[in-house]
């Protein structure tokens, strides 16, 4: 069998008084006390991680927003240059053509303005004569469909006639002519501006000034191309309207400075223009 062997503890003997002592776990020599000893622990400098990844996620978000906008904008301008082009070689291939429209003949056959010297109201009633032309100008490819028209007759900011012209289909090179539209009135109650200013017009030895407004909506259509329904205005100026005597047939109307234009009409929210 081994043997065990006990260490044997026993207490140290106490230092001489020449020799190192124990102070509150100092140790001292000849009574002067050592100087105290570092601890054997050293505390280190750790920077916060938290911090420096906050840093590191705002860059990558801005340069994240800085990309996407860059190849937003880019898409952008691309979209545009590709829709130009599309929009030159369009133009190139078929060079369409705005819709002419024009008055042939404008007859007066009634403008009476008349007041009531008892109730002091005043009563319009007209009839006019017109004979309309359009022309489609493109050689090929455009065929317009229109809806049909809303004419208004107006002397100077008064309307003094109302009437309507039927839906048609206009093909390339395709004239269409409506003769004997009748435009007519009778209207009451006048207020003081509109009969003042009714009064001078046809006070005039030229003739009354009237104005013509078409409004309908069309759309085009080129092979198998299609456009959407636009609305547009049709303003012919420069007419000046010939009163008739009693007994006498209706004048023509004075065309030479006539001209009408076509506008196209855009709705923004509440708003036409």
């Amino acid at each position: 069998m081994t043997d065990r062997v006990y260490r044997s503890e026993k207490p140290s003997a106490p230092a001489p008084n020449g020799g190192a002592t124990t102070d509150n776990g100092r140790a001292s020599t000849n009574g002067i006390a050592a100087p105290p000893q570092p601890s054997g622990k050293t505390q280190l400098y750790r920077p916060n991680p938290a911090s420096h990844h906050r840093r590191r996620y705002h860059r990558q978000c801005r340069c994240t927003v800085c990309c996407c906008c860059f190849w937003t904008i880019l898409a952008l301008l691309i979209l545009l240059l590709l829709a130009a082009t599309a929009g030159v070689i369009f133009y190139i291939l078929y060079r369409p053509h705005r819709r002419e429209f024009s008055l042939l003949a404008l007859r007066t056959r009634a403008l009476n303005l008349t007041t009531d010297p008892s109730t002091a109201s005043s009563h319009l009633s007209t009839s006019f004569n017109l004979t309309l032309w359009s022309r489609n100008a493109n050689n090929h490819y455009f065929t317009f469909f229109y809806d049909p028209f809303d004419v208004t007759f107006l002397s100077g900011d008064v309307p003094v006639g109302n009437s309507s012209l039927p839906a048609f289909v206009s093909s390339p090179k395709n004239q269409t002519v409506f003769k004997s539209i009748t435009v007519s009135a009778s209207s009451g109650n006048l207020d003081t501006d509109s009969v003042k200013s009714l009064r001078s017009d046809l006070q005039r030895a030229s003739g009354i000034p009237l104005r013509i407004l078409m409004d309908t909506k069309v759309k085009a259509k080129a092979g198998k191309i299609q456009s959407k329904k636009v609305g547009i205005r049709v303003v012919c100026d420069g007419i000046k309207g010939v009163v008739a005597p009693k007994g006498k047939s209706p004048p023509v109307a004075t065309l030479d400075g006539s001209q009408c234009k076509v506008y196209l009409r855009t709705k923004i929210w509440k708003f036409t223009f």
